[in-house]
């Protein structure tokens, strides 16, 4: 047989033998929560697929040219290269619709995956050390995809993208002092720019943040290797074993049933479910709006921090300093960016727990983490609301005005209300251990000298199902 000597010839040669063995015999916890991110993989897998075959058609010019495709109301209007190539996409190229919409469907799976991945590990404490990197690094990944969702949906040049650029124009050249030059620079002139921005953006979305992404992604499961696999407590499972499937054949067969499951129902959306149709909202003009406009959900918090935030400027001598767009546009985002970024040390500071973790937590037993990651998560969700409010007045009547008013004060009382709400429910679920499908394992919860840091890697409690 061939294969058996190809691998004789190599181990002798490479010593391969024992680092391939090792490899399959990495062993992966059996839990549903960890599934998340393999989803997230394998939506980028789908994105890399599905823009290559687009880059095939996409033409990224603003050079003006006469449409004369299949879709009659365009026809004869003046349109860029880069609008008329993504609607002959969408209208003339085989499968290219199929393609566009799946790609779509592809990045706001992938950032909403990441975003439930990065809830897992929070609420269950597997950011604690040794893995505080590892959750930076998942961090500067969530940001990445933002940024890179947001250069893909920018690029087809339409009415819907042109208004997204505009406003990230005007975040962008509020930076204080230096932001006009900086958004002249990165749009080579006023906005909309020069005939080289879209060049830019095409070279930055489709090379230099996919590129980022990868770097990031293959360092997470370096560490995560590393590191191995955290797992709640359970019969058997210490901090220095892992308990589940081996990669070979157990997981890597599960795996990839679930990376097939993945590109079957991204496929079925792409085909079944319109999304962003571009031939209908019609070329992008400065003089041009509509009430409908809406970015992707993931760029929604960020529209809400811009409407929500009063009409405050710091004005110095008839300057100004720090325009209103910067509040909501770059300083709110960076506080909560912050605040994640600095999390697992501010928890190691006043929970005095230095000590590594391979078990994880369920959220009960970290009543005060809990807490917090509720009330941010509630801050953030009131602000994407927000970001709607427009929609809701169009759609129900109710006073733009009343509204903004409404989440201002929302985005303050509901996030302290969630926070002793969630401790009061973990403390009360700690002490009862109330679930039907859980039982006890004798395995005792401790408080640590902070009060409120239950729990924080002295005690995992029960296993969960």
């Amino acid at each position: 047989m061939i294969f058996p000597r190809v691998g004789r010839f190599l181990d002798d040669r490479t010593g391969s033998a024992s680092l391939a063995t090792r490899a399959f015999r990495y062993v992966f916890p059996d839990h549903w929560t960890f599934l998340f991110g393999e989803i997230a993989l394998y939506c980028f897998l789908i994105l890399v697929g599905t823009g290559v075959y687009l880059t095939l058609f996409f033409e990224p010019s603003t050079a003006q040219t006469i449409y004369h495709g299949s879709y009659a109301p365009l026809q004869g209007q003046e349109v860029s290269e880069a609008y008329q190539s993504a609607v002959n996409i969408s209208l003339d190229v085989k499968a290219g619709l199929l393609i566009r919409q799946t790609h779509h469907w592809a990045a706001l799976v992938f950032v909403a995956a990441i975003v439930v991945h990065m809830l897992r590990i929070f609420f269950t404490g597997a950011f604690r050390r040794p893995r505080d990197l590892n959750w930076m690094v998942g961090l500067s990944l969530a940001l990445t995809a933002l940024i890179e969702g947001f250069a893909g949906y920018s690029l087809p040049d339409d009415l819907l993208s042109g208004m997204g650029l505009a406003i990230g124009y005007s975040v962008l050249a509020s930076f204080p002092i230096i932001g006009g030059w900086l958004a002249v620079l990165v749009w080579g002139g006023e906005f909309p720019g020069g005939e080289e921005f879209i060049s830019r953006l095409y070279a930055a979305h489709i090379f230099i943040l996919p590129l980022l992404i990868f770097g990031l992604i293959g360092f997470h499961l370096f560490l995560v290797v590393k590191h191995r696999h955290t797992q709640f407590a359970g019969p058997g499972r210490q901090e220095r074993n892992v308990i589940g499937s081996p990669l070979f054949p157990g997981y890597m067969i599960r795996s990839g049933g679930l990376f097939f499951a993945t590109a079957g129902v991204l496929l079925l959306m792409g085909g079944l479910i319109q999304i962003n149709p571009i031939w209908q909202y019609g070329v992008y003009q400065p003089w041009l709006g509509t009430n409908g406009a809406q970015p992707d959900y993931y760029f929604g918090w960020l529209i809400g921090a811009l409407r929500m935030m009063p009409n405050w400027e710091l004005v110095i001598g008839g300057w100004t300093i720090i325009p209103n767009p910067f509040f909501g546009g770059i300083l709110y985002p960076m506080i909560v960016f912050s605040v994640l970024f600095a999390w697992p040390v501010l928890e190691r500071r006043f929970s005095g727990d230095r000590a590594p973790h391979h078990l994880v937590q369920r959220p009960r037993d970290a009543p005060f983490r809990t807490g917090i990651g509720t009330a941010m998560l509630l801050q953030v969700t009131m602000v994407q609301i927000a970001g709607s409010a427009d929609r809701i007045y169009v759609s129900f009547g109710v006073s733009y005005e009343l509204q903004i008013w409404f989440w201002r004060i929302a985005a303050v009382v509901v996030p302290i209300a969630g926070f002793f709400i969630a401790r009061a429910i973990c403390r009360r679920l700690l002490r009862s251990e109330a679930h039907p499908l859980r039982r006890w394992t004798g395995e005792r919860v401790e408080r640590t000298k902070a009060g409120d840091f239950e729990a924080a890697g002295k005690g995992p409690g029960p296993p969960p199902p």
